[in-house]
């Protein structure tokens, strides 16, 4: 039997497996059990192997103990952004061909507004509380066994990412085709040198519907680790949480740093922070000062990775980065990153270009898009569009972004999709939309608007056009302010100069463009 998470219930089971944010406590017999039970439920209800399961969770016991069930039974997991509206929640339900949604009560609104867009039955979506036109979720669990699933082989998950072409693609990847305990789950204590010693804790201080975060939860749950839920961020609880429960590793983004450092500094004394050792931030740039002042504060367990949802990764430690202010790091144990130009061949130490990562054996594909999957690949390679260069000693240091995404708080937000809504308004001829910077989000969104013709370009124009995105986007994609302008610079094949509108925003802040 390998190392697991069913591996080490059936080891010892009375040990501490997961705190939800009310504090609650579970074993690993505990979640051993519920996941299974939930598995046979998924069962009962007509799933097989290779069907896929959505879900609308909080950071909750229910979201992990449905991944040990899609894991443990040879599902697809699909985690559904909380924040999404009923379209955008609709979209992902019908693209990765869910047969089933798990939804929390508390969003019920855009959840049952998913499920009337598609049609869907009671029979298909599971409450965690109450939604109208759901069933109750424990009816998936009720009477079932405590047994694992006869042959059952291990699941995935299929994380949805964006694409310059607006609406999310499913990044999914074979089934393995194995036992769940023979699948190799997790390489957390290799990539991040976790001392194998310790009796581990990990804090999911961050969405767990993220690639990065569900990374980490199941990686520590896979590696023996206990893992602590935080249902929404607050940065004096987290100290709190640390000290609480003797965290020893946690998943950031930048902005989170942000609000750390704005406590008053009695208050970040209180905490006791020694059990720390790998307070692992990505997801976003980080400013150098930002992160040198948290180094000087929680020492040296600041780290840094750059990875995508499809695959590849580097990895920087502290100690490094001071050596090598601005790098990434250098490539996971398992992983190769290498920079191509434009014609695909290898460019040198010091040389720009875009850069790739070897792809594993099993590979990647954007789920019913095999054109968006070749354009994404170069033989054994794949890229997400970034532009870098690796030094002499292998070290990645990232030039540019994807051409035109912004990251806000450490999310993704793709203009293409954004404008899509913005140009659905009657009062816009024409709309672009860029980042500009954000003191505590690193960038917000920003719309620019050709206004159609004979249309007054007001305050009460702007707030109807915002107004008209609530209700299409979720708000973490609505923009914070539309500037109105006479023309929209575009060249005479209509391809926009987005430069020309965002540049002077950053005139000055030294963003890579």
């Amino acid at each position: 039997m390998g190392q697991s998470f069913w591996s080490f219930a059936e080891r010892e089971p009375s040990r501490l497996a997961l705190v939800d944010d009310s504090g609650r406590r579970f074993t690993r017999a505990d979640l051993l059990t519920r996941s299974r039970r939930l598995a046979h439920g998924l069962y009962a209800r007509g799933l097989r192997p290779g069907d896929a399961v959505a879900a609308v969770l909080p950071n909750a016991e229910e979201a992990i103990e449905l991944y040990l069930a899609t894991a443990a039974a040879g599902y697809y997991l699909v985690p559904i952004n909380f924040h999404f509206v009923g379209p955008e929640i609709a979209h992902v339900l019908t693209d990765s061909e869910a047969r089933v949604l798990v939804a929390h009560e508390r969003f019920a609104e855009r959840c049952a507004a998913a499920i009337a867009e598609l049609g869907w039955t009671p029979d298909r979506c599971f409450a965690v509380g109450d939604i109208p036109g759901f069933t109750p979720y424990s009816e998936l669990s009720r009477g079932q066994p405590d047994s694992a699933p006869e042959g059952a082989t291990a699941g995935r998950v299929m994380h949805y990412t964006s694409g310059t072409t607006g609406r999310p693609k499913g990044v999914r990847r074979p089934l393995p085709g194995v036992a769940p305990e023979a699948f190799e789950w997790s390489r957390l204590v290799e990539t991040y040198r976790l001392d194998p010693r310790l009796d581990h804790v990990h804090l999911c201080c961050t969405p767990w519907y993220h690639t990065a975060p569900l990374v980490f939860v199941a990686g520590s749950l896979h590696a023996g680790h206990a893992v602590v839920l935080m249902d929404g961020f607050s940065p004096e609880r987290m100290l709190e949480l640390i000290e609480r429960y003797r965290v020893t590793h946690t998943l950031m983004v930048p902005t989170q740093f942000v609000r750390l450092l704005a406590l008053p500094e009695a208050t970040r004394r209180r905490y006791d922070l020694s059990s720390l050792t790998r307070a692992v931030h990505g997801a976003a740039p980080c400013p150098p000062e930002v992160k040198r002042r948290m180094i000087e504060w929680w020492g040296p367990v600041i780290t840094e990775y750059y990875a995508s949802t499809e695959g590849g990764g580097t990895v920087v430690f502290a100690e490094e980065w001071l050596r090598k202010p601005g790098t990434v790091g250098r490539p996971f144990p398992d992983a190769e990153i290498v920079i191509m130009d434009d014609d695909g061949n290898r460019l040198p130490p010091g040389e720009v270009g875009v850069v790739y990562f070897r792809v594993s054996g099993e590979g990647f594909e954007y789920f019913k898009d095999p054109e968006k999957t070749a354009a994404a690949r170069r033989g054994a390679y794949a890229t997400v569009g970034d532009v870098g260069y690796l030094d002499r000693d292998g070290y990645l240091f990232l030039c540019d972004r994807r051409s035109e995404m912004i990251i806000s708080g450490g999310v993704n937000i793709y203009p293409a999709e954004v404008e899509a809504v913005l140009l659905t308004h009657p009062g816009v001829r024409d709309a672009a939309v860029f980042g500009i910077p954000n003191d505590e989000w690193g960038e917000e969104v920003k719309a620019a608007i050709e206004p159609a013709d004979g249309v007054v370009p007001d305050h009460r124009l702007a707030e109807e056009i915002l107004q008209y995105c609530r209700g299409r986007l979720a708000g973490y994609k609505v923009p914070r302010s539309i500037d109105f302008v006479e023309a929209m610079p575009r060249d005479p094949n209509g391809k926009l100069y987005r430069r020309k509108l965002r540049d002077p925003y950053w005139a000055g802040r030294g963003r890579a463009i």
